[in-house]
């Protein structure tokens, strides 16, 4: 699930760039596979670039209509998202509870591996980008379902990378993969179909649509509406 409004996502597309988190040339991901682009959003650096990425996820997930009660971020990255989207929350009245997750156990004070709001109730998880999944796994395995269940996962872009197809034969992507493991939507701000979009209508950026265009063709999944 993407967030809607077509302007939206490519503001969003444009301060990515602005702000080196996606950047495109030759780039060698942990797989060992060759892209024509990269994301990271531990570019994100200042106060004022924070204030725009959590209105960001405050809008995909208002646009999402998804209830929840608590706003959960993933060591480590998802954090400082999930505080910025708190932040961004509450510039419009709506006031939330935020958690995250140690990766090791405090040993003193007052111990364990969850910090901030009691994890209670309908828990949405925030994170960057889904290339494996792994942080909102290991983090969804301290939420104890008694109190609380997931209810979506909100991610920055949906790189649509195909993975192992389903018992249909349909291939899936780290998104749908996880979102049936969740048994909840991922809801991203963006899809790599809006990077190539962007990338379209940018005269300098040629270059990089025509490497990207290959690379989705060879290695992405895009389902129909996306």
């Amino acid at each position: 699930m993407t967030a809607k409004s077509t302007s939206d996502r490519s503001e969003f597309i444009r301060f990515l760039i602005e702000q080196n988190v996606l950047k495109f040339g030759e780039f060698t991901l942990k797989s060992g596979r060759q892209s024509p682009y990269f994301f990271n959003l531990g570019s994100v650096a200042s106060g004022a670039a924070f204030a725009t990425l959590g209105r960001a996820y405050a809008r995909a997930i208002v646009q999402s209509q998804v209830k929840f009660d608590l706003l959960f971020g993933p060591a480590y990255k998802g954090i400082p998202i999930a505080v910025a989207t708190s932040l961004a929350l509450a510039e419009q009245g709506v006031d939330v509870g935020v958690a995250y997750n140690r990766k090791e156990a405090k040993a003193h004070g007052e111990g364990g591996l969850l910090v901030g709001a009691p994890v209670r109730g309908r828990v949405l998880m925030l994170d960057d980008v889904l290339t494996s999944g792994k942080a909102i796994r290991e983090a969804a395995a301290f939420i104890n379902p008694e109190e609380a269940s997931i209810v979506g996962a909100v991610i920055a872009m949906d790189r649509a990378e195909a993975t192992n197809a389903d018992s249909a034969g349909s291939p899936q992507t780290a998104v749908s993969t996880l979102a049936a493991e969740l048994g909840a939507p991922v809801i991203s701000i963006a899809h790599v179909s809006d990077v190539l979009a962007y990338l379209a209508e940018e005269p300098s950026l040629q270059s990089a649509l025509a490497a990207m265009s290959a690379y989705v063709d060879q290695h992405c999944y895009l389902a129909a509406g996306s």
